[in-house]
This record gives structure tokens, sequence and C-alpha cells, in this order.
């Protein structure tokens, strides 16, 4: 009997859980993607010395961001599990766990996007407002534009961030390798199943940060 034997008898499973972890990642990371650039630029925007300067705003969209960053995601996925149900109709699940996880990953991902673009320099910043450009010209063509490598680094770290919390959307029955490699290598002590899905999750990482790196070459300058 060969070491991988019990892991080529699942072959099909293996492959199964692995798509399924990818469907959750891209759909997760897209929507996380889209609120937490649009939540962090508005921090970066409306803090103090910024264009859209706003104590108030910058406050409350601060400690809300906080405050669900703090919340574990185990405690989350019981959390929203209500409005979970009222908009994809079940709480179990993959679809069911993306609502969760990019509950989970929007805060973390603002908050990596506000880090970024507040290292964008301000001289470009008031060279642009001197110009007579308006808020939205310098969103997109200061922020966004100088800060487009630290932004997809940001991205690259929160793919694999929301990667690890994946295999806790096992818990509501989402399934994914990570998940596997808990209820079937871990827990019926199947260690090659547990190689086989990390070597799986080491891939993904791997290909996420290749992807980035490729990005980051094209649009640095």
């Amino acid at each position: 009997m060969g070491y991988f034997d019990y892991a080529l008898s699942i072959s099909d499973r293996i492959v199964e859980e692995f798509l399924t972890t990818l469907y959750m990642l891209i759909v997760s990371g897209f929507f996380a993607g889209i609120f937490g650039l649009i939540l962090g630029l508005f921090l970066v925007l409306t803090d103090e010395g910024r264009i859209l300067e706003n104590k108030l705003a910058y406050s409350i969209l601060d400690k809300i961001t906080n405050t669900f960053r703090a919340i574990p995601f185990v405690i989350l996925l019981a959390l929203l599990a209500p409005f979970t149900k009222a908009i994809v109709s079940t709480r179990i699940g993959p679809t069911a766990a993306i609502v969760p996880l990019v509950f989970s990953t929007v805060p973390f991902f603002a908050k990596q996007v506000e880090q970024a673009l507040a290292e964008v320099d301000p001289g470009i910043i008031e060279a642009a407002e001197a110009m007579g450009k308006g808020p939205l010209e310098i969103i997109f063509q200061v922020y966004l534009k100088e800060g487009l490598p630290a932004l997809i680094r940001a991205g690259a770290i929160t793919m694999i961030s929301l990667l690890g919390l994946t295999a806790m959307a096992g818990l509501i029955g989402a399934g994914g390798i990570g998940d596997l490699a808990i209820s079937v290598g871990y827990q019926r002590y199947k260690d090659d199943v547990v190689i086989v899905s990390v070597v799986l999750i080491l891939l993904i990482v791997f290909i996420i940060q290749a992807i980035a790196n490729i990005l980051i070459k094209k649009v640095s300058h």
C-alpha cells in the first residue's frame, strides 16, 4: 500500500473541494475587493488634512471598520446567519459562506487600502489641486494611479488571508480543501489527505503571489 493511496482513492472529491475553495475565494474576493476599495478610499479621503476631510464621517467609518475586524470569523458566521439566509436563501454551503467571508474581508482590505493610499506623495496631490483638478480626478488620476502597486500588493495579502478563512467556512457546510484537510485528513487520521490539501493551498498562494508580482512590475514606474 502506498502512502498516498487514500488520497488517490478520493481524488474526485479532492478536485471538487479544490474547485469549491476557488469558487469561494474568487467570488468573495471580487465583492470584498469592490466594497473594501470604496470603504478604504472614503477612510483616506475623509481623514484629517485630506481633500474631503470630515472628522465625523472618518470617525464613524473607522469605528465600523475596526468593530468588524475585531469580530472572530467563527462568531461572524453565526451572527450573519439570518442575513445570509435572506440574501442567498440558505445558511449552509459555499454560497452561504460567501456572505460572512465578504463581511470579514471588507474591513481588512479597507484598512490595507487606507494604508496604501496614505503613502501617496502629498506633493503630487497638492500639485493636482493647484491645477484645478476636482476630487474625482484626484482619486482616479492621483490616488489610484500612484497607489496602484501598493493596492495590488494589498490585494494579494487580502486574498491569502481570505484563503485561510475559507477553511473555517467548513463549519457551515461550505466544504473546500481546508475543510477536507480537517474533516478527513485530521479527524480520520489520513495524513496523506492533509499533505495533499496543504500542497494545493500553497499552490493557490504561490499563484496569487506570482500574479501580484507580475502586475506590480507592469504598473510600476
